[in-house]
């Protein structure tokens, strides 16, 4: 039995998930959140929280106060600080008019980044950088990190001088990652602006049988199985059945993982389309059916999946 326990300042969760050819026994861990962390109501475009000053300015994720339960701390060896993935969250520019539905860059932050860092570093030998970076693409620091992440990208627009940027990013080995966007209007503004990044690029459909879907987690199950929605519908779909949110006009049930991949095969970018990961890392210790059938079964082990097949290829 799975018991779910949130405390004060914290949680203990017993979590079992399975490997590739490997039933996981069940872990109990402890995440040790801040002492009295109040619960926010959340609000701005798209369901993101409000937006802050302290945003435009922040170099980590540590620095913002939790909108959830509270996020872990943990610590590595001294020494061996930078020999660590960063969960990277890209500040960027925004607009509203291609779709009134599409949030901010802000969303899910800092709890998403922080506790989808802890998975990672318990479920897999990878270390973590236990505070995580905000970066604009124009910070020299970007070339240090192989991986970025890009929240609600159907609000996406680029500055003209992030576009051979980004570019040369991913050119060189480095790996965009897009998550929490919904309907067609949405994907359109996201595709646009990687078009602009890529123009020779197209993006694939990944299949159920791409080992990034069983490399650390076996997800043997149809791609709509992975659908995670935002905390309110997950609440809801206990009675209603219903996954998948509505954007524009549209009912976005399919969901989508699709890739653009360089000349040898390497995934350059990653996109899960109608879909929320964010509220799935961000939310887990704050709705007791939310975590265990989408947090879970879902948003984490698809998050830890994609940052582990990326940081072996």
């Amino acid at each position: 039995m799975l018991a779910y326990q949130p405390q004060r300042g914290g949680m203990f969760i017993d979590m079992e998930m399975h490997r590739t050819s490997i039933s996981w026994a069940i872990i109990i861990l402890l995440l040790a959140g801040g002492l009295g962390v109040a619960q926010r109501w959340r609000g701005g475009w798209g369901g993101g929280e409000s937006w802050r000053p302290e945003y435009e300015t922040c170099r980590t994720a540590r620095e913002i106060e939790s909108h959830s339960t509270g996020t872990p701390n943990w610590t590595n060896e001294p020494g061996f600080e930078k020999d660590a993935f960063t969960f990277v969250r890209i500040r960027r520019d925004e607009e509203h008019y291609s779709s009134g539905r599409a949030g901010s860059w802000w969303t899910d932050f800092p709890d998403s980044d922080l506790n989808l860092s802890f998975r990672v570093q318990q479920m897999t030998s990878i270390k973590v950088d236990p505070d995580g970076r905000v970066l604009n693409l124009t910070d020299p620091d970007l070339f240090n990190y192989p991986w970025i992440y890009m929240v609600e990208p159907g609000s996406l627009i680029l500055k003209e001088e992030e576009v051979p940027i980004l570019r040369k990013y991913l050119l060189n080995g480095g790996v965009l990652m897009a998550d929490d966007f919904w309907g067609e209007r949405q994907w359109d503004v996201f595709y646009r602006q990687m078009k602009r990044v890529l123009p020779d690029r197209e993006f694939t459909e990944l299949p159920m049988e791409h080992p990034i879907f069983h490399c650390v987690f076996d997800l043997n199950m149809p791609k709509n199985g992975l659908q995670t929605p935002n905390f309110m519908t997950g609440e809801r779909s206990q009675r209603s059945g219903v996954t998948w949110e509505y954007h524009d006009g549209e009912e976005c049930t399919e969901v989508h993982v699709r890739a653009v991949l360089d000349d040898k095969g390497r995934i350059m970018i990653i996109a899960t389309h109608n879909t929320d990961n964010g509220d799935g890392w961000e939310r887990e210790g704050q709705f007791e059916y939310f975590f265990h059938e989408f947090s879970e079964k879902r948003a984490f082990p698809l998050g830890i999946n994609i940052i582990f097949y990326l940081m072996a290829h």
